[in-house]
């Protein structure tokens, strides 16, 4: 089947031409048509190779799978992190023309100039620098012209491999349908420039107040709605550099406190995107954190954003405190709580796994554990344990990794457990009481009138019921029925073994007794009903699953 479609498009030969040239061995014999084994990945680097040559769409879901450490080995892990599609910018006349079929009003109404060659140049977009009409200067995000059209030929193709992946042990235990799917919304998500700008607004909203850090020294551009559309978003610009590369400024020539201050501002506003809000920007790489000339930080590109329920907040916040505490027990706990179990979980031996995992700490400083790394690892032992890891927690254990390589590239000192231990504390507190204690307060002392005032009453009832013998009790027990059945297949069994036993006895009594042989007939006929009998029961118990099973189901 994949040897046809392979014959029938363009793009699925090209495909096929590259993952040959680059000697995956697998997917070399499965696009041939020849049977083949289990599912392979091939090594690191030449995925990496083969994702980048077979272009945007590829590369970005190497950058998704960057964000599965429950899925892929760190090797991979390491590799994709760092994949960037290296693509030519495309000529401004198509630029233009896109620009003139998207924006509600001409090229020249909407900008009063706008720089024909490209600032940077993406696998999705290219952006380009402008000028509104009222001064105010603007990045522009375009989406290249045909992309559409070559991601739903890509996905559809996705989705025929994992289909042909899925009939296999390996693509079960991944889920390569539900995988594609995923990556398959996320994608086409990402074509619509409206909705990254909605993100872009509503991080900028919940970032705009906080009592963790000052939010006026963070950045995130606005949004100018009247030059957006689904191909096309216009945002504020921001005179800075990468965060990396940037020239800090330093507070009286302290280049170091500078630096442990932009530390220290990134660490308090990710913690509350990812604990408070439970919205967060899932792709701070330094290339999107801007240290600005003005000396404020900004965080740009929300294409690839993060969402956690208040449950799974709770338990992150756990889960870090336990990792902070190398604390196995705890952390077996918490994965329960957040992973869903392909098959029976082996308890012993995964607290095992962690407890060998974290073991390896106990003896190092605080400044020495890379606590993003010893998350994949958590991740990576729940899932050789056969937990299914929700896609979320790979963007929050990307995002802590992307954050503490920041910041001990800007800070060598930098100590993630001093850093959160107090927020840790504060997030304890905000869940324990809110963010208002005196209404929670009052609202506990309400609660506590009301069942004051409903307990008697209610013990009154009970009391009552006891002793006029009205109480009734509704237990519903699983399976119970087929136990009953057992139970009374048992009892049948033996009762008429019982009856078989009687039989023989008295035919051998009647034989031991007949002194004048007038009652042999009766003593044959009891050993021939017996014998009759006795086989009817075997046959029985043989039919029903045999002897050496302690009762039937049927």
């Amino acid at each position: 089947m994949v040897y046809r479609l392979v014959q029938t498009s363009a793009r699925q030969r090209e495909i096929a031409e590259v993952v040959l040239r680059n000697g995956w061995g697998y997917m070399r014999r499965l696009l041939t048509g020849t049977r083949s084994e289990e599912p392979q990945l091939p090594p690191p680097t030449v995925l990496r190779n083969i994702l980048v040559e077979l272009g945007p769409v590829y590369v970005k879901l190497g950058q998704v799978l960057s964000t599965r450490p429950d899925l892929l080995p760190a090797a991979y892990i390491d590799e994709l992190s760092t994949l960037q599609a290296e693509v030519p910018p495309v000529d401004w006349v198509e630029i233009e023309q896109l620009l003139t079929e998207q924006l509600p009003r001409s090229v020249a109404a909407t900008f009063r100039e706008i720089d024909p060659i490209p600032v940077a140049a993406g696998s999705i977009a290219q952006t380009h620098k402008a000028t509104l009409h009222d001064g105010r200067a603007v990045a522009v995000k375009i989406q290249r012209p045909g992309i559409d059209l070559v991601v739903d030929q890509d996905i559809a193709l996705l989705r025929t491999i994992a289909d042909i992946a899925s009939r296999t042990n390996f693509g079960r235990y991944y889920d390569l349908k539900a995988l594609t799917e995923e990556f398959a919304a996320a994608l086409i998500a990402e074509l619509d420039f409206s909705r990254e700008a909605s993100h872009t607004d509503q991080l900028r909203r919940n970032l705009a107040e906080s009592r963790w850090f000052d939010p006026a020294k963070l950045v995130i551009p606005e949004i100018v709605w009247e030059a957006t559309t689904t191909k096309t978003m216009t945002m504020q610009w921001l005179d800075g550099a990468p965060i990396l590369t940037a020239e800090f400024q330093g507070k009286d020539g302290d280049l170091a406190a500078e630096k442990k201050d932009v530390v220290n501002l990134l660490i308090r506003a990710f913690f509350q995107q990812i604990y408070i809000d439970g919205f967060f920007h899932a792709d701070p790489h330094p290339g999107n954190v801007f240290y600005l000339n003005d000396a404020r930080v900004a965080l740009l590109d929300c294409g690839m954003v993060g969402r956690l329920d208040p449950r799974t907040q709770q338990v992150l916040t756990e889960m870090l405190l336990a990792i902070v505490n190398l604390d196995s027990q705890r952390c077996t706990q918490l994965t329960l709580q957040l992973a869903e179990p392909i098959e029976p979980v082996n308890l012993p031996r995964l607290e095992a796994d962690y407890d060998r995992l974290l073991r390896r700490y106990y003896n190092l400083n605080l400044e020495s554990i890379n606590f993003s790394q010893l998350f994949y690892e958590v991740l990576q032992a729940a899932r050789a344990n056969k937990l299914r890891i929700p896609g979320n927690m790979g963007l929050y254990a990307k995002t802590l990794a992307n954050l503490e390589g920041i910041a001990r590239q800007l800070d060598p000192e930098f100590q993630l457990a001093d850093q959160i231990k107090p927020l840790m504390t504060d997030l304890f507190q905000r869940q324990l009481v809110g963010e208002a204690p005196v209404q929670a307060l009052l609202r506990t002392a309400l609660d506590l009138k009301t069942l004051s005032l409903q307990s008697p009453r209610h013990i009154e009832l009970l009391l009552e019921r006891v002793t006029t013998e009205s109480l009734q009790w509704n237990l519903s027990l699983r399976e119970i029925d087929s136990l009953r059945r057992s139970v009374d297949d048992s009892a049948n069994r033996l009762s008429f073994s019982i009856v078989v036993g009687a039989l023989i006895i008295g035919a051998a009594m009647v034989l031991a007794n007949d002194s004048t042989g007038r009652l042999f007939w009766i003593s044959l006929v009891l050993f021939v009903s017996a014998s009759f009998l006795g086989l009817w029961l075997i046959v029985g118990i043989l039919r029903s699953g045999g002897l050496g099973r302690p009762y039937s189901k049927r």
